[in-house]
């Protein structure tokens, strides 16, 4: 009897030793929580959706998360994303630097509001001295919705940072199974789950049945030092009748660069450009874009305010970013001491 309760014994021993271990062996993965509406719930006083659910909620909601990864939880903060600022993503970027500088974290989840979720992750691909892996992820629906997203999108966020194929990709975004670069990706639908797409770069890879499929790489990566505070810098959207009145009052208001969204190659009509060229003139940054969702603003047009002219005026085209993440890099750019206007160009070349 006593040999059985000694086998016994050690069997028990031996499976709590087991479970240790293999809880010891799963990478360590920090889920930063910072709202949207993967953390709203519906409102009866408001008639909508406000930020309600805690971090922990979000991870309980979830089922299997830990036998992927052992998880930790750093609460943010708990707004929705259409009250992101700048700002707020760069005490971001630091916070999540300061994690991946842990040598036992294997990557980082982000749960983040959709509506800017494309500029925040361009912001922290610019500004994180890391090669570990960075996933944004959040839902289109809330957890009062039928067929709330949020907790498949939270897990298959898990998966892919604690993936292989993950490790090239930098800052991701993943949504619907879908990973997007955070450099060419785009919210394109206003309430559909299947929201993101990185256009005609594609999409990097795809997460099916806890496998991460990969598609494409990443082929670039621009990053500047994190700076300490953020200049301002409007995007200002061109169009036909536009006389420029707008850019001259954002210089007059002493914006330190201006991105103006032009028409089809990145083109504005004669007033624009006395605009523009009285912004260079104050000594303040124009990049030009284009309101076009493909393809780069080229200097093809030599009338007054045509992409040459542009150029020959002092303005930077914007490569292929769109104008609210040119908007950021110019920002974090001009936060730089001492960089010439020549490095900026440079920058902005795709």
């Amino acid at each position: 009897m006593k040999s059985l309760y000694f086998v016994w014994l050690t069997l028990f021993f031996a499976s709590i030793c087991f479970a240790f271990t293999e809880t010891d062996s799963l990478p360590v993965i920090v889920v930063v929580t910072t709202g949207g509406t993967i953390a709203e719930k519906f409102d009866p006083v408001s008639g909508g959706v406000i930020p309600a659910v805690s971090g922990a909620d979000l991870l309980a909601a979830v089922p299997g998360l830990d036998t992927l990864a052992t998880i930790e939880v750093v609460e943010f903060c708990n707004i929705d994303s259409s009250q992101m600022t700048p700002e707020i993503w760069r005490n971001l970027s630091a916070k999540v630097q300061e994690i991946l500088e842990r040598t036992d974290v294997t990557g980082v989840v982000i749960t983040h509001g959709t509506d800017t979720m494309a500029e925040g992750a361009f912001f922290l691909e610019t500004t994180l001295q890391s090669n570990k892996p960075v996933a944004f992820t959040g839902s289109m629906r809330s957890g009062s919705d039928l067929s709330s997203d949020g907790a498949e999108n939270l897990f298959n966020a898990v998966v892919l940072v604690c993936s292989q194929e993950a490790e090239a990709w930098g800052v991701t975004v993943v949504l619907n199974q879908y990973v997007n670069s955070a450099r060419h990706v785009i919210k394109d639908n206003t309430t559909n789950v299947q929201t993101f797409d990185s256009g005609e770069y594609g999409y990097l890879g795809y997460i099916s049945n806890d496998t991460v499929i990969p598609y494409n790489a990443v082929l670039e990566h621009t990053y500047l030092p994190l700076p300490e505070s953020m200049p301002e810098v409007p995007v200002l959207y061109t169009f036909a009748g536009d006389d420029g009145s707008y850019i001259r009052y954002a210089v007059d208001r002493g914006v330190k660069g201006i991105v103006i969204a032009g028409v089809g190659a990145g083109n504005v009509n004669a007033d624009v450009f006395a605009a523009v060229e009285y912004a260079i003139q104050e000594d303040i940054i124009v990049v030009i874009n284009s309101r076009v969702r493909y393809g780069d603003p080229q200097p093809l047009y030599g009338d007054a305010g045509g992409g040459s002219t542009l150029v020959e005026a002092g303005a930077i085209l914007a490569g292929d970013l769109s104008p609210f993440k040119a908007r950021l890099l110019l920002m974090i750019a001009l936060a730089q001491p001492d960089m010439s206007k020549e490095e900026l160009e440079i920058l902005f070349r795709p």
